[in-house]
């Protein structure tokens, strides 16, 4: 069965002086401050949508991580996934880094990573992302 998640930005103002704020809709989990000083500088306290991709990415690739082990009988105590999305003004994202360390019974080194690289290749979010160099840090932790 097909879901449907939403968000929604209202944006005031030109690209460089202006500001918005994104809505997780489909959550209601909040509203978050979006400006281009935050996007192609410092945070301050404000997110971006490389930050939103990062926070997709990591977590759609921790389930595929999940399950692969799963399938593989040897489930992961625990996954710490993170994703680095690099954003280079006057050209978009340029990369992105999944670094992830797991707590994993009863499985060697090589086998984590293969398991990684496959998680990686069917994570959705990989997919919506194709187009994109997309490296992977895989190790037991």
């Amino acid at each position: 069965m097909a879901t449907t998640r939403t968000a929604t930005t209202v944006w005031e103002g030109t690209l460089f002086e202006g500001a918005g704020k994104v809505t997780l809709d489909s959550s209601g989990l909040g509203t978050y401050d979006v400006s281009w000083p935050s996007r192609a500088e410092a945070a301050n306290g404000k997110t971006s949508p490389e930050e939103l991709i990062a926070a997709a990415h990591s977590s759609c690739f921790s389930m595929a991580f999940s399950n692969g082990l799963a399938k593989n009988d040897t489930p992961a105590t625990s996954l710490t996934t993170s994703a680095e999305v690099e954003f280079t003004p006057g050209t978009g994202i340029t990369g992105i880094k999944l670094t992830v360390r797991g707590v994993v019974p009863g499985i060697d080194n090589d086998t984590f990573v293969k398991l990684a690289q496959e998680a990686k290749a069917g994570c959705p979010v990989s997919q919506a992302l194709a187009g994109t160099t997309i490296t992977l840090d895989a190790a037991l932790a």
